[in-house]
């Protein structure tokens, strides 16, 4: 499949879903940099990603997010979380899984909407009804999602067994190489 020593861990997957807790702890442990693709677009457009969404729409912000992950995939082993509808553009994917595995986290839409309830911050999910625009969203992001190397669901899992469900994944993608 892949070997995934000396080359970048980078977790995509829909907001809610773990990946820039999961990315910090598992850099922590392999003693590794960590970055957070979305942190870096806030710092550098000095607004949060919403306020990027408010000024310049989306296609501002995908903008920014694609030269952001380009920036991250060059440097090695790194652990990169990246934002949730990155790995939907292809110059991203093909980037993302060039530079190292590509792990995708899930959930259940409810487990979704539950961990992100009350969060203004996240511009997709304004409105309504969030728990249809969460399986919207999931839906029409699905085929993205599927490009991931490993896909592991969080939906039961804290975030030290999601570390270790990563690890275990890893090695055994790593055997069978």
């Amino acid at each position: 499949m892949f070997s995934w020593r000396g080359r970048n861990i980078i977790f995509v997957g829909f907001m809610g879903t773990g990946k820039s807790l999961v990315a910090r702890r598992l850099a922590k442990r392999l003693g590794r940099r960590f970055v957070d693709t979305d942190c870096w677009i806030e710092q550098e457009a000095n607004m949060p990603i919403a306020q990027i969404f408010a000024t310049g729409g989306e296609a501002a912000f995908r903008q920014r997010e694609r030269q952001a992950i380009a920036r991250a995939c060059q440097e090695k082993e790194m652990v990169i979380a990246t934002g949730g509808g990155a790995i939907v553009d292809r110059e991203n994917a093909r980037t993302m899984k060039a530079s190292g595995p590509v792990i995708c986290l899930t959930a259940r839409p409810e487990v979704i909407l539950q961990r992100v309830q009350g969060d203004t911050t996240r511009p997709l999910l304004q409105g309504p009804n969030p728990l249809e625009n969460i399986r919207r969203l999931l839906a029409d992001r699905a085929e993205a999602y599927a490009r991931a190397d490993i896909t592991i669901d969080t939906s039961s899992l804290g975030p030290d067994a999601i570390v270790e469900a990563t690890l275990t994944a890893l090695a055994q993608s790593d055997s069978t190489v």
